[in-house]
């Protein structure tokens, strides 16, 4: 190689690593930028762009309005519960997702955290830049795509990941701007971490593993467990996109945890896979989407699925949501319960942790379900 051709292969380098580092500011320090096309950092190949059907997989753009299977929290606590949780059952096994009405949290408290949300995205860059990082174990992290540092396509969304438990730990951590952030959040996560215990003792029901009139002592240890699990909660911002059909506001792909608690705004987005098709969930006000996440798949022996789901983005508003993942302690073991193991139902899944997740991602091109599936046992 001559002197010339190095000394070009080190300015490329040099622009190529500078380019990086200006995508890694994320998509709203992008956006006001006064972009009108998409760059070529967030360009899908054709196959995989949301406007194109893929045959291996069956994926087309989806269909709207969408009706989830409603389960109103409100009727566990009444004479119903029994025809409820049927429902909550049915849900779980063929949907993956469903609508949660009636969960108790005012709309008041929904309202705040969404505007807080929203009002944090919109700060100068100078002060989301203080809670950036690539480090995926920070208890408070602001970011953009879905992994920057494995991404070889970056989609179109920044984020603020909030570790939420235990609070007192992390709090001092968090955002102190704007400035009713941390008072708005910790509303917030106290109420979505009640109707959380509240649901996944409802579904442990559902999977017959006890009844209303008696828990069972494992049962019991079970729900403590839950109480002081594992708590993220992730504000997703996408902002408006020139050329939304080149690009995802989030790829493919099911979540880790246990259960997803998630509250979007007016603006439509999120897609999930159902019979090999995309479909469109409409947002419903005061209520959340409810998602099977791979801890649950894994503890249910395959009953309950964990379903694969995207967020589109789109030419004309700016988009809010707010996943609570929830699950159990970072550092138990989610197994399949041997209660739901049996001749005719053998384990279907290897132990894992939320380490093992970390890993993983650190590692790995995390798309679809490929930590699901690599927990699978053949």
């Amino acid at each position: 190689m001559t002197a010339a051709a190095e000394m070009s292969k080190k300015k490329n380098g040099r622009e190529s690593d500078n380019e990086d580092g200006f995508y890694f500011k994320g998509v709203k320090h992008l956006c006001g930028t006064g972009i009108t096309e998409v760059p070529h950092k967030y360009i899908l190949p054709v196959s995989d762009r949301p406007d194109v059907i893929n045959e291996e997989d069956s994926y087309s753009t989806g269909e709207l309005n969408l009706k989830l299977p409603i389960i109103d929290f409100a009727e566990l606590h009444g004479p119903n519960r029994s025809r409820v949780l049927e429902s909550l059952n049915s849900a779980c096994e063929n949907h993956g997702f469903f609508q949660l009405v009636n969960h108790g949290i005012s709309s008041d408290v929904v309202c705040d955290m969404m505007d807080v949300g929203r009002r944090f995205f919109e700060l100068p860059f100078e002060e989301l830049e203080k809670f950036m990082s690539i480090n995926m174990r920070s208890p408070v992290r602001y970011g953009t795509s879905f992994n920057q540092t494995k991404d070889g396509v970056f989609c179109w969304r920044d984020f603020l990941k909030l570790v939420c438990h235990p609070l007192p730990d992390v709090l001092p951590h968090w955002p102190s701007s704007p400035l009713d952030f941390r008072n708005k959040g910790v509303t917030y996560a106290n109420e979505s971490k009640m109707v959380f215990l509240k649901l996944v003792e409802a579904i442990l029901e559902s999977l017959e593993m006890t009844t209303t009139e008696k828990k069972t002592r494992e049962t019991e240890e079970i729900l403590k467990e839950f109480e002081d699990g594992s708590h993220l909660m992730v504000l997703n911002c996408y902002p408006p996109c020139p050329q939304p059909e080149l690009t995802f506001g989030m790829p493919p792909h099911s979540d880790y945890g246990f259960v997803t608690l998630v509250l979007q705004d007016e603006v439509a987005g999120l897609q999930i896979m159902s019979r090999n098709r995309w479909h469109t969930v409409q947002p419903v006000p005061n209520s959340f989407v409810v998602n099977v996440g791979d801890h649950l798949e894994i503890f249910s022996n395959g009953r309950y699925k964990s379903v694969l789901h995207r967020v589109l983005a789109n030419s004309s508003k700016s988009r809010i949501s707010i996943a609570s993942l929830h699950s159990l302690p970072f550092e138990s073991t989610v197994r399949p319960w041997p209660k739901l193991i049996d001749e005719k139902n053998p384990r279907q899944y290897m132990d894992t942790n939320f380490s093992d997740f970390q890993n993983y991602l650190e590692l790995c091109d995390a798309k679809k379900k490929n930590f699901l599936e690599s927990r699978k046992l053949t």
